[in-house]
């Protein structure tokens, strides 16, 4: 039974195979500038950042400095690794799709749904990730309010680490759906049902994205991977569950 571990190892041997490389080269050069530039950001201001956050912290709550501290630079690091993941999606989104497809016909020996022109489908996939981002960041900014919340953002990591598989869930597993013609309200209503798969993709996802350089290298097999849990899991949907009045 695939899982999200094989579907991750297996995607990446199929992009690394003759004929599917050259889709695979140029959205790690743009993960690679996106990755330079926020890191070099990242680097001149952490300090000033976490400054700043720390002198906002009540004075009748400097006994939990030790506590707070950490969990402000587990907030930050989370808003960080959401803008690296946010930007390079938008960008390379066009590509993604595209080299979802062409791992469909490869791997599953399926054509997607999708008869759109290759210039429409780009343009498509522009729209639709920016469909997710207005699922997302309502969310993630109510996570960062909790995230400054004495006392509360105790479960703040908890909830950004749940977030952010679900959000990894959403943001790959998407990509073979649009081939297919799944709206994005059908896709989310398929990863609900089929929670476990799902949740534990995304978690893979998100572990793959914090390994330095790494992760530029592993996050075209992750689209691949995705492909294959679409094919595995999510193709047929299961029946929703009504419970009658």
């Amino acid at each position: 039974m695939l899982n999200a571990f094989s579907a991750i190892v297996e995607g990446t041997r199929w992009v690394y195979r003759p004929g599917l490389r050259r889709y695979v080269f140029l959205p790690i050069v743009i993960n690679l500038i996106v990755y330079v530039a926020l890191l070099s950001v990242v680097i001149s201001r952490f300090e000033g950042w976490l400054a700043h956050w720390m002198g906002l912290v009540p004075g009748w709550l400097d006994w939990l400095s030790w506590l707070i501290w950490p969990l402000f630079v587990l907030s930050l690091l989370a808003v960080i690794f959401f803008t690296f993941t946010l930007v390079t999606q938008l960008i390379a989104a066009p590509l993604y799709g595209f080299l979802a497809a062409k791992v469909e016909v490869v791997a599953t020996g399926r054509e997607p749904l999708d008869d759109r022109g290759l210039t429409r489908t780009a343009v498509d996939a522009l729209g639709r990730e920016l469909v997710k981002l207005g699922y997302i960041l309502p969310r993630a900014m109510v996570l960062f309010i909790i995230s400054w919340i004495p006392g509360i953002n105790l479960f703040a990591p908890l909830l950004w680490a749940l977030f952010s598989a679900w959000m990894m869930a959403i943001s790959y597993l998407d990509y073979p759906m649009d081939n297919n013609k799944v709206s994005f309200a059908d896709m989310r209503g398929r990863l609900k049902r089929r929670w476990w798969h799902s949740l534990s993709y995304g978690g893979a996802v998100t572990l793959i994205t914090w390994l330095p350089l790494a992760n530029l290298f592993l996050i075209p097999g992750a689209v691949a991977g995705a492909v294959l849990m679409w094919d595995a899991h999510y193709r047929t949907p299961l029946p929703v569950n009504r419970n009658s009045s």
